[in-house]
């Protein structure tokens, strides 16, 4: 069975076809710069790469395209879309309305469409993607939504409530919803599936580390805490995103500089983080700049690797305990320089890494707690869009 993975923004469509037979990437790519002329980057499982220019005035112009690239030319992986069997989607807030994956109807995509409000950047992009997408497949042909939110559902009340009066969550479901968390029940199923174990066995903290980072509390298989809260701004400083600061400052600040609520927000969401600390949003600038004495870039990693590690001791607590400390995303797979900061001074949780190790390690699945640590550190890759399409096939599956 071959499935089409769809991640839409509010300006792009990526995509991956896997033959799930055995879950073999075919081709993967990216629809760009819709509403503002056009870019497509396209590889193949092959490894041939393809870049060009084009005209993409909303969605269903990219998923015309994105047709055209699976089907014709240098780029064809398959004779028709009739070959694919279903289209999975990537959906970044459910809300509190989905708890899980879910095939599609018109009905569930006017709920998605009415979640805008709550990530405006998004559900409308997801919305118009899916409405797009039954245009040029096949008709029959299934599609299914996977949510974000979805896996941070398991939170208790006293985790996702804030301390606002009541009316602001009846009225305006103004509560902590989590993101990332198609990437944390990824990697949760991983390392299970490393150990041996029953995710119901282990109590794991995810540091899905990269340009945006959360950190999830992982207790028998479900989230009991994460670091993102109502929105994706919440949490740990990150590329361009402030993370948690006090409201007041954020008053304070929006009235001296004369800003509105939308302009505050993107001054929190777009221009702060690792780029207004330090002048880049790109980590890789940032170490480098670290190690050239770079105070500012210094500062900027430190802040990063104090506020995961109080995440983490925050999380041992709320859990009673700590197996695993894992660490996904491209941050968390990639940068040993993160990793060995957030892992030192932590002996008194069990946390002890071979840091020599660790710096030669670079998107692998593999352990760096020493054989005398009592937490096991592991690296785990995430593959969110390899999740997207597993619960595609279960519940088409299912369905007939």
């Amino acid at each position: 069975m071959k499935i089409l993975v769809v991640n839409a923004g509010s300006s792009s469509l990526k995509y991956q076809l896997l033959d799930m037979e055995n879950e073999q990437v075919l081709a993967k790519g990216n629809c760009d710069r819709i509403g503002n002329g056009g870019k497509v980057v396209a590889k193949t499982g092959d490894g041939r790469k393809f870049e060009f220019d084009c005209d993409f005035p909303t969605h269903t112009e990219a998923f015309e395209k994105l047709v055209e690239i699976l089907t014709t030319g240098e780029t064809k992986v398959i004779d028709s879309m009739a070959e694919i069997s279903a289209v999975g989607h990537r959906i970044v807030q459910g809300a509190d309305i989905f708890d899980k994956s879910c095939l599609v109807t018109d009905e569930i995509i006017d709920q998605i469409d009415g979640l805008a409000e709550l990530a405006p950047v998004h559900n409308h992009a997801h919305a118009l993607a899916l409405r797009a997408c039954k245009k040029v497949i096949p008709e029959g042909t299934p599609q299914v939504v996977v949510f974000d939110t979805a896996f941070h559902q398991t939170m208790p009340p006293k985790a996702y409530m804030f301390g606002l009066p009541y009316d602001c969550y009846e009225n305006l479901h103004v509560r902590k919803y989590g993101f990332h968390g198609t990437s944390h029940r990824f990697v949760t199923g991983e390392i299970a599936r490393v150990l041996g174990k029953d995710p119901k066995e282990l109590k794991i903290v995810s540091c899905h580390l990269g340009n945006g980072s959360s950190i999830t509390a992982i207790d028998g298989g479900k989230s009991v805490d994460t670091s993102m809260g109502f929105t994706p701004l919440d949490g740990v400083v990150m590329g361009t995103r402030s993370g948690a600061v006090d409201p007041s400052a954020i008053t304070f600040v929006a009235k001296k500089l004369g800003l509105t609520a939308s302009e505050m927000s993107d001054y929190l969401n777009k221009k702060s983080g690792f780029l207004g600390l330090a002048g880049s949003s790109d980590n890789r600038d940032i170490c480098d700049a670290a190690v050239a004495g770079d105070e500012k870039a210094i500062l900027a990693n430190e802040m990063l690797a104090y506020e995961v590690q109080k995440y983490i001791g925050s999380y041992v607590a709320a859990m009673n305990g700590i197996d695993v400390l894992l660490f996904t995303g491209g941050l968390g797979e990639n940068s040993w320089e993160i990793r060995e900061a957030v892992c030192q001074n932590m002996d008194y949780f069990g946390i002890k890494i071979d840091f020599d190790f660790n710096r030669t390690i670079r998107g692998k699945l593999v352990k760096l707690s020493t054989s005398d640590a009592k937490t096991q550190v592991w690296v785990v890759p995430t593959n969110e869009e390899l999740l997207i399409a597993r619960d595609t096939l279960a519940l088409v599956t299912a369905a007939k």
